[in-house]
């Protein structure tokens, strides 16, 4: 992919690359802020944060790995992880739930005489598809521990978010909250060519000048194509899979057998193509933990390449 090809004037905040360049990066620090503070509305104030390592594994050798896009505490020590999710997943809010485990767990003092008090911890997922088994038009959703007979907070230090982005509609004329124009911009970054009126509060000036393509350094805009590029496979992927299920609702079951098998290949085309780009991209220098964000790809599979 060449960069002649590129006519946007801002990043598509749904690629890998440039979600954690905006939100993932201490130069972008109050940008991550911002948005957080809007999220929380006034429930609490973040002043500052401090970004942790995103690559974690379990206790014990077996267990499995979890790479997150961006995770960080605030000046409390409040544990917040945030996940841009492009395509849907079987099971994702097991998912979610299984990612709450690592930073509950990694607060135990090792060593010494511990009461199990915990930090709060939030998971956030941005969502670009809608929950199957949600119903309501709301896209935002704030998850707790209930008590289901009185419908009470039953314990308020673990918060799941979910935002459903493609129920946010709202026009640049109908942003009400500051909330509003921050799901505005993440939804319509990559479509806008102007910096919208609606949105001049000095939190955004950062996020403009980190977004703006024309100002990228010829790697990082090698990286920030790959990573385009990987996310229309992507899509192009998941909307192929689905005009396949749609076809394989009208067809026997032997023939919805073989349209899986061909969107499992498919996968596995994809995978080969990542891989493919990985050692392009190490031929060229590009240190390993960008290769890691612009492919989705394990670090340790990219340094076996």
């Amino acid at each position: 992919m060449c960069s002649e090809g590129l006519r946007e004037r801002y990043v598509n905040p749904y690629t890998d690359f440039a979600f954690k360049l905006l939100f993932g990066t201490d130069l972008n620090k109050e940008v991550l802020i911002g948005f957080l503070n809007a999220l929380f509305n006034g429930e609490q104030v973040i002043e500052d944060v401090t970004y942790l390592n995103t690559e974690h594994l379990g206790s014990r050798e077996p267990e499995r790995r979890a790479v997150f896009d961006v995770y960080c505490q605030n000046e409390k020590g409040e544990k917040i992880l945030i996940e841009m999710q492009k395509g849907e997943q079987q099971f994702f809010k097991d998912r979610s739930i299984y990612y709450s485990t690592y930073p509950i767990r990694e607060q135990a003092i090792k060593g010494e005489i511990w009461d199990y008090e915990l930090k709060a911890v939030y998971i956030i997922g941005i969502l670009n598809f809608t929950l199957d088994d949600v119903k309501s038009p709301q896209f935002y959703h704030e998850v707790k521990l209930m008590e289901t007979s009185t419908h009470e907070v039953f314990y308020d230090k673990l918060t799941f978010v979910y935002l459903e982005m493609p129920k946010f509609h709202k026009t640049e004329q109908e942003l009400e909250t500051l909330f509003d124009k921050w799901m505005f911009v993440l939804k319509n970054l990559s479509r806008l060519m102007e910096r919208p009126t609606a949105l001049q509060e000095r939190v955004f000036n950062r996020l403009f000048e980190a977004a703006e393509i024309a100002q990228f350094s010829p790697d990082k805009l090698y990286a920030y194509e790959e990573s385009l590029k990987v996310y229309r496979d992507w899509n192009n992927v998941i909307n192929t899979a689905i005009q396949k299920g749609e076809a394989m609702g009208e067809a026997r079951g032997e023939a919805r057998g073989e349209a899986r098998g061909r969107a499992e290949g498919r996968v596995e085309g994809e995978l080969i193509k990542a891989r493919n780009i990985a050692r392009n991209l190490k031929n060229i220098g590009l240190p390993t933990s960008e290769i890691a964000t612009v492919t989705g790809l394990p670090i340790d599979e990219i340094n076996s390449l």
